[in-house]
């Protein structure tokens, strides 16, 4: 025995509509929709710019300070200093200043390395405090959309003269819910972006820092 399976017209068009829900949903969140829109591309890119930067920072070569140490010990320090050039990272950066002050004391030596390590921070750093506000403004901005949503809505119920319908709501109701969860969902996400760049940020500042210290200590070896 066959069995045949049809599909009824009214089964395919909730399915051509359901297909449309989540875009239907979002157009009608209003005008908030709009600087959430802007704030969640913001976030985006600063996420992908901050997170290839980092990453091309922390590109030291493994043996990069064991030829630089080298090289030192040996009293070349132009060999070393070209080293540093080729290796376009904030450790080698910072290494590169201290040895042009060689011969210098070791505190002008410290102190030039450490101003250094201050400006590769800064720029490690950019636009982390944008996506830090982003992930607080986005929520607010919801909360603003539901409330101005709410307000459309006892307008509405003020306006209508004998029952109020669902639908006459609707507008007003939508707006208030979806602006919410949209605020939430990006400041979420801005938020777990910006504790994940900072993770990665201390993480290369550690070795900045571990590195320097090398260097510092390579200087007070006996010669």
């Amino acid at each position: 025995m066959l069995l045949q399976i049809t599909t009824s017209p009214e089964i395919v068009t909730e399915a051509a509509q359901e297909s449309v829900t989540l875009i239907d949903l979002l157009l009608k969140g209003g005008l908030m929709m709009v600087p959430l829109f802007i704030l969640s591309v913001l976030a985006i890119a600063i996420f992908v710019e901050r997170v290839l930067t980092i990453r091309k920072a922390a590109q030291t070569p493994v043996q990069f300070m064991e030829k630089v140490k080298s090289m030192v010990l040996n009293g070349d320090i132009n060999g070393a200093k070209l080293i540093c050039k080729d290796t376009d990272t904030p450790i080698a950066r910072m290494i590169e200043k201290g040895l042009s002050r060689i011969g210098s004391p070791l505190k002008t030596i410290e102190a030039s390395i450490e101003n250094v390590g201050k400006i590769e921070l800064y720029r490690l750093e950019k636009n982390l405090s944008l996506l830090a506000t982003i992930s607080g403004a986005a929520p607010m901005i919801g909360f603003l959309g539901t409330v101005t949503g709410m307000i459309q809505a006892f307008i509405a119920i003020a306006q209508e003269e004998g029952s109020v319908s669902p639908k006459l709501l609707s507008s007003g109701i939508y707006e208030a819910m979806i602006t919410t969860a949209v605020g939430l969902v990006i400041g979420i996400i801005a938020y777990l972006g910006y504790n994940f760049l900072v993770a990665r940020v201390q993480k290369l500042v550690h070795a900045m820092e571990y590195n320097s210290i090398d260097f510092i200590d390579l200087l007070q070896e006996p010669r």
